[in-house]
């Protein structure tokens, strides 16, 4: 098992039960995002089980590639969702803590970033097992995208727009 995809198994975990736990808050965010104000409960609900679902098949070497390309199929439509909403201020979800801001650029671009690590995912080679250093690495990879997502929640940074 490589570290990218043991990254995105516990990213798309993580996802799934967040959704779980913040549920009335994740409606609302995926009423937004999806226009389907009756529906956002089931939306939210499927979108959940396809998290975890690509999570288990990206934990196992021979389903890698389906779980890849499943995990894609969720963040290109995430992202695709976001593109729609550009230029509108709201809570898209995107975080464990609950904020409005912005769609732009960067916030769009980061669930198109996590699908084009998850088609790359897909391509690698099944390799049974893991090393040592495995889970340490794909734990450090999600600090640094948790990390990210903190520097891109900052409302005016001077370094966005240098």
């Amino acid at each position: 098992m490589t570290a990218l995809s043991l990254f995105l198994a516990l990213l798309l975990a993580g996802a799934a039960a967040h959704k779980a736990l913040a549920r009335d808050r994740m409606a609302i965010a995926a009423a937004r995002l999806t226009g389907l104000r009756s529906q956002a409960l089931l939306a939210l609900i499927v979108a959940g089980c396809l998290e975890l679902a690509a999570a288990a098949m990206l934990l196992v070497p021979a389903l890698r590639p389906l779980g890849g390309l499943v995990a894609a199929g969720i963040w290109l439509t995430y992202s695709a969702a976001l593109l729609r909403q550009r230029g509108r201020t709201l809570d898209c979800g995107c975080d464990l803590v609950a904020r409005e801001k912005p769609v732009d650029g960067p916030v769009i671009a980061r669930p198109a970033l996590l699908a084009a690590l998850a088609v790359l995912a897909s391509t690698l080679p099944a390799v049974e097992g893991f090393a040592l250093d495995t889970p340490f690495a794909a734990v450090a990879f999600l600090a640094l995208y948790l990390s990210a997502s903190k520097l891109l929640a900052i409302p005016h940074p001077r370094w966005r727009k240098s």
